[in-house]
């Protein structure tokens, strides 16, 4: 394994921490600043909003830039916004740090996995991402018990100042061990959707991606496939102690089989990916749509809730490697596409979450998300099959 791809991973997981982490500390930082539990949701549903389109313009503007140097600048401004974040004198000044280190977020992924596949051979492509979003992935298992732990020793500032090390400490390992000319145009593949790819200095040509019906298709079933995992996910707690009898005090160690299936199904689907691309990402996200509805019917049931979260994250994460791969080889090895697809993923999330309290408050009760996010990922599942048909089809080669 290249040590690039471990520094890149480093840098993953201090991006998914701060993701993460601020769910477990919103009540001490709500009652810090004097501020509605409202608003200090908003330093969740900013970051966000942030990333979705941080992904789309430092992109845009780096496209010119080596592409080492782009992501030393990210992870530095990464850090600088947890540094904003761990010595904020006030609220709006807390909002600023979690806008500014989310707008790394996107770019940094989107980039990432450009130079991720480029440091290994062709046939390992996915594996690679699947590495470089390890970080990620152990970042969500840990990410919430990690920020409460430390907020009650230490107070939230603390876990802002471990996330800021972690930060430095990444910056330092892909500044020392990713190779300088990393990233740059690789050449085609059998799966490239051309023989021209897109030189990353070529601003026009990273946007003459967007052409592409394939990349629009792989973006569509990237925010429906998000949108209907974060949809359940977002009122899960909900679902196991209203539904399934457990107490709040189960909802951290639940959320963490959901996370160690996230780490399992994200090596799975690299793997995957890299035999059989398209079969791997439907068979993904048939099993989500499947997950989803089973667990609609079976949340009364704690061993069956035990079972099928662990699912739902295996599924849910075992198409990813695969999307963002799937997505830049039709665009050519565009880092703009790459990119949006993390933009259509959080917006996925948006859109996700906000269907799932919409059947909530509809009165439709606590399963409801999960049904929802199952009728969601059926449709990803839908445009994924037209994607692979079309990809398939001598008139569309």
């Amino acid at each position: 394994m290249p040590s690039g791809l471990i520094a890149l991973a480093l840098g993953g997981f201090g991006i998914g921490l701060t993701e993460f982490l601020i769910a477990g500390l919103l009540p001490q930082v709500a009652s810090s600043f004097a501020v509605s539990e409202a608003a200090a949701g908003r330093l969740i549903s900013g970051y966000a909003l942030s990333v979705a389109i941080g992904a789309i313009v430092l992109t845009a503007a780096t496209a010119r830039l080596p592409r080492k140097p782009v992501l030393v600048g990210l992870v530095a401004l990464f850090v600088i916004g947890n540094l904003l974040s761990a010595v904020a004198p006030s609220y709006p000044v807390m909002l600023l740090g979690r806008i500014v280190a989310a707008l790394c977020h996107g770019s940094f992924f989107g980039i990432g996995s450009l130079v991720a596949r480029s440091l290994v051979a062709a046939e390992k492509k996915s594996r690679a991402v699947a590495v470089m979003f390890a970080g990620l992935t152990v970042a969500n298992v840990l990410g919430v018990p990690f920020g409460a732990w430390i907020g009650e020793r230490w107070g939230w500032r603390a876990a802002f100042w471990a996330v800021t090390a972690i930060g430095v400490l990444a910056l330092a390992a892909i500044a020392a061990l990713v190779p300088g000319g990393a990233g740059r145009t690789e050449p085609p593949t059998a799966r490239t959707s051309s023989s021209h790819p897109v030189p990353t200095s070529d601003l026009r040509a990273q946007f003459r991606a967007f052409r592409s019906w394939q990349v629009w298709l792989t973006l569509t079933a990237t925010a429906l496939s998000y949108g209907g995992m974060f949809g359940a996910f977002s009122y899960i707690a909900y679902t196991f102690t209203e539904v399934g009898g457990f107490s709040p005090a189960d909802v951290s160690w639940l959320l963490m089989v959901y996370g160690v299936g996230l780490v399992v199904g994200n090596v799975i689907g690299g793997r995957a990916a890299d035999r059989d691309r398209d079969r791997a990402l439907v068979h993904s996200l048939l099993g989500l749509t499947v997950t989803l509805a089973v667990f609609g019917l079976l949340a009364d049931s704690a061993v069956a809730s035990v079972i099928l979260v662990f699912l739902m994250g295996l599924f849910g994460f075992a198409g990813v490697p695969g999307m963002i791969t799937c997505v830049t080889d039709h665009a050519h090895g565009a880092a703009l596409a790459a990119s949006a697809n993390v933009s259509a993923s959080n917006l996925g999330n948006a859109l996700g979450a906000w269907l799932g309290g919409a059947a909530i408050t509809a009165g439709l009760g606590y399963t409801a998300p999960l049904y929802v996010g199952a009728g969601t990922v059926l449709a990803s599942v839908a445009v994924m099959a037209l994607a692979a048909h079309l990809a398939r089809s001598p008139a569309h080669q």
